[in-house]
């Protein structure tokens, strides 16, 4: 397998756990706000230890971009 590969099939997983975990909190009763903001100073703690803040700046700056320009909401239409 090549690096891509186990690049690809890692993101797969990493995104199947974690729509698990969105429908079991939801079964819970738990509202998309509160998850959702648990799950975002989840991946934000978790990208702190991997990256340097300037790094962290340019993910959030990008994730800001695609909600300013529509990006998100449209690749959720599409999927």
């Amino acid at each position: 397998m090549s690096q891509e590969e186990k690049i690809a099939a890692d993101l797969a997983a990493a995104g199947a756990g974690i729509e698990t975990t969105i429908e079991d909190l939801r079964e819970r009763g738990l509202g998309p706000m509160p998850i959702a903001s648990a799950m975002l100073g989840g991946a934000l703690g978790l990208l702190a230890q991997v990256m340097d803040d300037n790094a962290i700046l340019n993910v959030l700056h990008s994730a800001a971009t695609g909600v300013a320009s529509g990006e998100l909401r449209r690749s959720l239409k599409e999927g």
